[in-house]
C-alpha cells in the first residue's frame, strides 16, 4: 500500500477509540512498525490530534470528540475565512502564503457551486494597506517565529532620529499590527525593560542561543497601546473644544489619541482632554489637513497651530522663491 493508504488506514483504526500500539497498527496492516512512525508524524503534522499514552496499557489513540467533530464548514464560515485571508494578505501578515493555501485545500474540497459563491466572495472584498517589502515581512516571520520558541534575538535598530543604527538583545512577546503598521514588542536588553519597536525600521535581525520566558499576563496590545496613550495622572490637561460638520468630527473621534482624550460629543461639537505637551508634536500637524473645517477653541492650542501655519508657510514661501531663482536662471 502506498503511505496514504497506511495513513488512511491508521486513521480508521485509531478512530475506533482503542489504544493501539506501533506494534500492534503494524502487524494489522503489514507493514515495518518504522512505516507506522513516519505515518504517526504525517497525520500530526496535518492536524490529526493523535496521543501517545505510555505504561502498560499504553498506546496510540486520538483526542476524545475528533471523530465526532469533523471539520466541515458551512457557507458563512466558508465566506469569512476567505476575507480574513484577503486582510491577512494585504496587512502584511508573515505567513499568509500559508493562509493562502489553506485557502486552496477550503476551496478543493467543494461542489462547482460552492467554488463559484467563494469565488465572488473573495472578489468582493479589498484592502487597501501600505505595501510591505519582502525584507520585513522576512524580520516580521523571524519576530513571529522567536516569540512562539521564547528565543531571544540580536536586533539593529534604527530609531528615525539621524542617529546611528544601535544593536541590542531583543526577547519579542509578540507582534502587533496598528494603524498600518507592524510594531514588535518584547524586553529591550539595552534599555533593560519592555520597549516597543516599528518593524520598518529594524535594520537587521538575528538568531542567537539565548531564551527567556515571557510573562504570563504580557499583552504586546495592551503594552503597545499603553505607551502610545497619554497618561492622563502624570501630565498637564487641556480642555479642547472643536466645532465643525459632524463628519469632520466623526473623522477626528476615530484617531487613537482624539477617541481616548473625548470628554463630550454632540453632532456639531466635541470637547476633549488632552495633553498640552502634545500641543508641541504632532496634534497640530494632525488637525491641519482639516484648514479652517474646524473652529478649535482653546488659546494655547491656537496659538500652536498659528505657530506651526507660519512657520511652514516662510518655508514654503523660501522655496518658492528660490524656484523661481532658479527658473530665471535657466531661462538666461
Amino acid at each position: 500500500m502506498t503511505k496514504a493508504d497506511n495513513m488512511l488506514s491508521i486513521l480508521w483504526m485509531l478512530r475506533s477509540g482503542k489504544r493501539m500500539t506501533a506494534q500492534q497498527l503494524a502487524e494489522k496492516l503489514e507493514i515495518h512498525v518504522r512505516t507506522v512512525y513516519r505515518c504517526i508524524d504525517s497525520l500530526c503534522a496535518s492536524g490529526v490530534p493523535i496521543i501517545a499514552d505510555s505504561g502498560p496499557n499504553g498506546g496510540y489513540r486520538i483526542l476524545d470528540g475528533f471523530s465526532e467533530s469533523p471539520l466541515l464548514f458551512d457557507s458563512d464560515e466558508r465566506k469569512g475565512l476567505i476575507h480574513a485571508a484577503v486582510f491577512a494578505r494585504e496587512a502584511g501578515y508573515p505567513h499568509s502564503e500559508a493562509v493562502d493555501r489553506a485557502v486552496d485545500k477550503l476551496k478543493r474540497y467543494t461542489n462547482e457551486k460552492q467554488l463559484d459563491r467563494l469565488e465572488r466572495h473573495s472578489g468582493g472584498l479589498s484592502v487597501i494597506y501600505p505595501p510591505l517589502t519582502g525584507k520585513y515581512r522576512t524580520f516580521l516571520q523571524v519576530l513571529e517565529e522567536a516569540a512562539g520558541q521564547w528565543r531571544t534575538l540580536e536586533m539593529e535598530y534604527d530609531r528615525g532620529k539621524g542617529d546611528s543604527p544601535s544593536t541590542r538583545s531583543f526577547d519579542p512577546y509578540g507582534i502587533v499590527y496598528w494603524k498600518g503598521s507592524w510594531y514588535a514588542v518584547g524586553h529591550c536588553g539595552y534599555r533593560g525593560e519592555p520597549r516597543s519597536f516599528r518593524v520598518d525600521r529594524i535594520i537587521a535581525l538575528r538568531e542567537t542561543e539565548g531564551r527567556f520566558e515571557r510573562p504570563a499576563s504580557f499583552s504586546a496590545k495592551d503594552f503597545l497601546l499603553g505607551s502610545l496613550l497619554p497618561d492622563s495622572g502624570s501630565q498637564e490637561l487641556e480642555t479642547v473644544r472643536i466645532k465643525a460638520q459632524e463628519q469632520a468630527l466623526n473623522e477626528l473621534c476615530q484617531h487613537w489619541l482624539f477617541g481616548h482624550a473625548l470628554a463630550e460629543r454632540s453632532p456639531e461639537e466635541a470637547v476633549f482632554r488632552l495633553e498640552r505637551s502634545t500641543f508641541d508634536s504632532y496634534v497640530p500637524y494632525f488637525l491641519m489637513p482639516y484648514g479652517t473645517a474646524l473652529k478649535i477653541e482653546s488659546e494655547p492650542l491656537v496659538r500652536r497651530m498659528a505657530e506651526v501655519a507660519s512657520r511652514m508657510a516662510a518655508y514654503y514661501e523660501s522655496t518658492l522663491s528660490q524656484l523661481t531663482v532658479e527658473r530665471k536662471l535657466l531661462d538666461e
